[in-house]
């Protein structure tokens, strides 16, 4: 049997005034992803720490943060304490990333790494071993809404690639330009997670539009197992 697509809602898409709301309209998913931005790596400026604590205080699915800022090295640990079960940090923002990898899963945090759309996959040649998580962008981050980059296919299946190489099997996700119209393709690439934005909360039914996503996925997954 396939293993299941896992859809991560990203609240950047959801409506501030009513979060509590909306937390509860995507209380299936697999993940909440939490798009942390400091307005010096991207050109945006969204959630912090209290947001984290504040999923965490009134949600039951686990939270996905992933870290958009210039000083991962030294702000990481603060959204492992403020309740996120992952964080994944920018190869292209930090100095050091062994050590907050390290440090991440020392404190019970499942911890990953970011590859932004002109990264290449080979850059994790050295850290792959050591990672939970890989998150692929399939847009330049900083906004929603963005298509999805087609190239990010044949990157997706470079990754894979890499991991049996090593051995290892973090868990592949991506970010970007995902819905119901693409997410089989996406993960027949690679992908075992798929961030949606405004592909879940721009549906008229949240809830079952993260059913359909998923359904989609998986059938990519076996698609790609086959």
């Amino acid at each position: 049997m396939a293993a299941q697509a896992q859809i991560a809602p990203s609240i950047l898409s959801a409506d501030l005034a009513y979060m509590a709301r909306d937390l509860e309209t995507i209380s299936g998913a697999d993940l909440i992803h939490i798009d942390v931005m400091d307005g010096h790596f991207t050109g945006n400026l969204t959630f912090g720490v209290e947001m984290v604590r504040m999923c965490k205080r009134i949600s039951n699915v686990p939270l996905d943060v992933h870290m958009m800022v210039t000083n991962p090295d030294e702000t990481a640990l603060w959204y492992a304490d403020a309740g996120a079960d992952y964080v994944t940090v920018h190869m292209e923002a930090a100095t050091h990333l062994h050590r907050i990898i390290k440090n991440l899963q020392d404190r019970g945090v499942k911890a990953g790494v970011v590859l932004n759309p002109a990264t290449p996959v080979c850059s994790l040649e050295s850290i792959i071993e050591d990672v939970d998580m890989v998150l692929v962008m399939s847009v330049d981050p900083g906004f929603g809404g963005q298509s999805y980059i087609p190239g990010t296919d044949a990157k997706l299946r470079q990754l894979r690639a890499l991991c049996a190489e090593h051995g290892v099997s973090p868990l592949i996700e991506v970010d970007g330009g995902v819905s119901a119209k693409n997410v089989r393709r996406v993960c027949a690439a690679g992908a075992d997670v798929v961030v949606a934005g405004s592909a879940v909360f721009g549906a008229a039914d949240p809830a079952a539009e993260i059913v359909t996503m998923r359904e989609l996925g998986t059938q990519g997954i076996a698609d790609r197992d086959a």
